[in-house]
C-alpha cells in the first residue's frame, strides 16, 4: 500500500499535533494514577452513514478480489513462464506479493467493520496492523527504486548487465529493501507503543496509522516525530531521488539512440515501471494538494484509499496492458496451455 507524499503529510500533521500538545497543561500530581489506560481503539471507518456502508462494502470487496486475483495471476505467470525469468520480472513478482500484502493488511478489517457497522480494535492488534502496513509499504518504496536501478543497468550498462544484476545481487537488493523497511516499521511501532493513551480512543480512520494515534496520545510525541522525520527521508525522499537520477541517465542514453524504433523499444522496457512510480507517488501528491480544505484525518483517509487500494489494483493492468510477453504468458496460464519450447 505510501511513501514520500504520505510521509510529508504525516510529518506536517505531527507538527500540528506537537504544537497542540505543547499547549496542553501538564498533568497535576496524582493525575497519572487516576487516568484510564486505553485497551482498544474504535475506528470510525470511511463513513458513519449506515446507508452508504453496504455500498462501500460491495465496492471495496470487489476491489480486493480484483487486486488479489490480478496480482496472483501476474505472480503465477512469472513463475511458470521461462521467458519471464529475468531480473525485471523477478522484482515485478515481489512487487505483486507486496501489493497483495498491503491490501490484505488494511481492506479485510475495513470490510469486517463495514459489515458489522462497528469497529473495535484491540491495542495489540492496532500496533500489529501499524507495523505490517509500514513494513510492506516501505519495501514497496525501495523495491521501486531497485527496479529503476535495474532499468538503468539494462539500458545504460548493457554489456555488464548480467554480471551486475546476477541472482545474488537481485536477492541482496530485495533483502536490503526488507531490512531497511523492517527497521523503520519497528522503530515507529516501538515509538507508538511507549506513548500513553489515557483519554479518547476514537480513531478517525479505517486502519491504524501514525497521525490519528499521535492525536490521541496524552504524552509527548517529540521522539515519535523525530523518527517520523527520519523515516520520511529514508523511505520517501531518498528513493525518489534515486529513481529520478536513474531515469535521468536512462533518458539521456535513449536520446542518444539514432533510430526512432530503437528509442521506442528502449522506452517501452521501462514505461510500465515509470507508470507505476507515477501512480504510486502521484496519487499521494494529488490527494495532499486537493484535500487541503479538509481535516487532517479525512485527508489521510483519501491518501490511504488511493495508495492501499488504487495502486495495487492498477499494477497488474499496467504491467500486462502493453507487454506482449506478459499477455501471451498470462493467456497460457489462464487456458492451461504449455509454454512453447
Amino acid at each position: 500500500m505510501t511513501c514520500l507524499c504520505v510521509s510529508l503529510s504525516r510529518f506536517q500533521q505531527f507538527q500540528v499535533f506537537s504544537h497542540h500538545s505543547s499547549q496542553q497543561r501538564p498533568m497535576e500530581p496524582g493525575a497519572w494514577d487516576n487516568r484510564t489506560a486505553v485497551t482498544e481503539f474504535i475506528l470510525l471507518g470511511l463513513t458513519e452513514n449506515i446507508r452508504l456502508q453496504p455500498i462501500l462494502f460491495a465496492v471495496f470487496l470487489f476491489a480486493f478480489v480484483i487486486t488479489v486475483g490480478g496480482n496472483f495471476s501476474i505472480l503465477a505467470t512469472i513463475l511458470v513462464e521461462p521467458k519471464l525469468h529475468t531480473p525485471m520480472y523477478y522484482f515485478l513478482g515481489n512487487l505483486s506479493l507486496l501489493d497483495i500484502g498491503c491490501i490484505t493488511v488494511t481492506v479485510p478489517p475495513m470490510l469486517a467493520c463495514l459489515l458489522t457497522q462497528q469497529c473495535r480494535v484491540p491495542y495489540a492488534a492496532c500496533l500489529s496492523q501499524l507495523f505490517f502496513f509500514h513494513l510492506l509499504a516501505g519495501v514497496d518504496c525501495h523495491l521501486l527504486t531497485a527496479m529503476a536501478y535495474d532499468r538503468y543497468l539494462a539500458i545504460c550498462q548493457p554489456l555488464t548487465y548480467s554480471a551486475r544484476m546476477s541472482r545474488e545481487v537481485q536477492g541482496a537488493l530485495v533483502g536490503l529493501c526488507c531490512t531497511i523497511s523492517f527497521i523503520n516499521a519497528l522503530n515507529h511501532t516501538v515509538a507508538v507503543s511507549v506513548l500513553d493513551f489515557c483519554g479518547p480512543n476514537v480513531v478517525n480512520h479505517f486502519y491504524c496509522d501514525l497521525p490519528p494515534l499521535f492525536q490521541l496520545s496524552c504524552s509527548s510525541i517529540h521522539l515519535s516525530g523525530q523518527l517520523l522525520f527520519v523515516g520520511a527521508t529514508f523511505m520517501g525522499v531518498v528513493p525518489m531521488i534515486l529513481i529520478s537520477v536513474s531515469y535521468a541517465h536512462v533518458a539521456a542514453a535513449v536520446l542518444r539512440i539514432r533510430s526512432a524504433e530503437g528509442r521506442k523499444k528502449a522506452f517501452s522496457t521501462c514505461g510500465s515501471h515509470l507508470t507505476v512510480v507515477c501512480i504510486f507517488y502521484g496519487t499521494g501528491f494529488f490527494s495532499y494538494m486537493r484535500l487541503g480544505s479538509v481535516s487532517a484525518s479525512d485527508k489521510d483517509k483519501g491518501i490511504g484509499i488511493l495508495n492501499t487500494i488504487l495502486s495495487p489494483m492498477l499494477n497488474p493492468v499496467i504491467y500486462s496492458l502493453q507487454n506482449p510477453d506478459v499477455q501471451g504468458a498470462l493467456r497460457r496460464v489462464l487456458t492451461g496451455k504449455r509454454p512453447p519450447e
